[in-house]
């Protein structure tokens, strides 16, 4: 059995861990968000809270309607993206990998260890990788979008992943937590890290913390 099939095995197993609501009024306009965004790649060692996390899982992937559309928008309807919290340094959570699950707006344990320096390795080493307090792995199903758009698909999912993490950049920068965009790394080796089956392929990685 492949890794991937294992670790899903023990999530359906495990019970949720439900996240704090997410909140949906802030202090800082979307405007100024966007004026301030930076990529902000060095980090201290003070942890992340469990509602920081919530908020940014939400922004990326949460549920904003009664018919389950989410905060980024998807061809189709097809939601092809699997959002990942490597968590290392975060109130309330054992360091380890958890799969949200945007229709609960819940965590589902995947692999428990401290997976930043594994991750670290396979992503050709970027401090950011090693500081982080916490990594969002973002995955895909292309399967699901190739379904009703075949080999238009990929450009689609590409897409769609540049907007949660758009999104998720920007509910950093409202937080106040450093957070960068991370597209070099070697794809078996973050798979393994993170213990992907092979039908979901790493496609972005945004390691966060508090920013130095």
């Amino acid at each position: 059995m492949c890794p991937g099939g294992f670790f899903i095995s023990l999530e359906k197993m495990a019970k949720l861990i439900p996240l704090p609501g997410p909140r949906e009024r802030g202090p800082l306009s979307l405007e100024e968000a966007l004026r301030r965004r930076r990529s902000r790649r060095a980090f201290l060692e003070a942890p992340l809270t469990l509602f920081e996390v919530a908020q940014l899982l939400w922004a990326a992937q949460g549920v904003t309607h009664t018919e389950g559309y989410r905060t980024a928008p998807s061809a189709g309807v097809t939601y092809p993206l699997e959002l990942f919290l490597l968590a290392d340094r975060v109130e309330g959570l054992v360091p380890g990998a958890y799969r949200y699950r945007p229709e609960a707006h819940a965590l589902g344990a995947w692999r428990a260890g401290r997976l930043l320096p594994a991750l670290y390795e396979a992503a050709l080493r970027q401090d950011c990788l090693a500081e982080a307090a916490a990594v969002f792995v973002f995955a895909a199903e292309l399967a699901r979008t190739e379904r009703r758009y075949g080999p238009r698909a990929g450009r689609y999912v590409f897409v769609e992943v540049g907007h949660a993490t758009q999104n998720l950049l920007l509910e950093a920068t409202a937080l106040g937590i450093g957070a960068v965009p991370v597209g070099a790394f070697e794809e078996e080796g973050v798979a393994g890290a993170v213990g992907l089956p092979p039908a979901w392929p790493p496609l972005y990685l945004v390691p966060a913390g508090r920013p130095r």
